[in-house]
């Protein structure tokens, strides 16, 4: 997909999620990596709803600024995400409130943030690491990041929200919506006694589908 398809599909994905209520106001951010290195991002303080194909930030491969609009702070997430998940061609941070409320739930696991619920989550997310919280724009949060070793293509950053990789902008933005909707299952059912998947079941999602999954996880 030629660059400009691509500032078109980051435009149009960004005003989905924001018209669905996924992330408010200027909050969130969408990134992807283009064949020579470079990088398509939102600019700072952009609604997701109203984004203009023209100004997004063009990125070289060593993160200078070549054309658009100031890009946003949170590029140190960004390219932690890109330097440890080889696969990785797109990047989408939002502020979604049911992950961002489980990012503060004190029973959160760190190696697994949530159980196996669901076979979509297992196919879209693997799992979700949690790494603690940091300033939004923090370059810290990249040492973070890079601390999982590509383990990972979705983490949730404690108080603030979720960044999740994929190998296209679409798996990464139908991967967010998964975990979100997880988050929301997750807190409906807390408390409840849920049954969630067996491990033989995940083992044989795994099997299936060719999952990598992390070591830890939850019993």
């Amino acid at each position: 997909m030629g660059e400009t398809k691509l500032r078109e599909e980051i435009c149009r994905l960004g005003c989905s999620l924001f018209e669905r209520g996924l992330t408010p106001g200027s909050s969130g951010n969408i990134s992807i990596r283009l064949d020579d290195g470079g990088w398509l991002v939102t600019p700072t303080n952009a609604s997701l709803g109203s984004l203009d194909p023209a100004r997004l930030s063009r990125l070289s491969a060593d993160g200078r600024l070549v054309s658009g609009d100031t890009p946003t702070k949170e590029v140190p997430l960004h390219t932690a995400l890109y330097q440890t998940r080889d696969a990785a061609r797109a990047v989408v941070h939002l502020h979604s409130t049911h992950s961002v409320a489980l990012s503060m739930l004190p029973e959160i696991d760190p190696r697994a943030a949530l159980p196996p619920m669901t076979a979509y989550y297992l196919m879209k997310c693997g799992a979700t690491a949690l790494v603690p919280y940091y300033r939004p724009g923090d370059p810290a949060v990249a040492d973070a990041i890079k601390g999982l070793a590509g383990n990972y293509s979705s983490v949730l950053l404690a108080n603030h929200g979720p960044v999740v990789s994929g190998d296209t902008l679409e798996a990464a933005v139908f991967a967010i919506e998964e975990l979100e909707e997880t988050a929301k299952l997750y807190l409906l059912l807390r408390g409840l006694n849920p049954r969630y998947l067996t491990p033989a079941q995940v083992a044989d999602l795994a099997k299936t589908f060719g999952l990598v999954l992390p070591e830890h996880g939850h019993d």
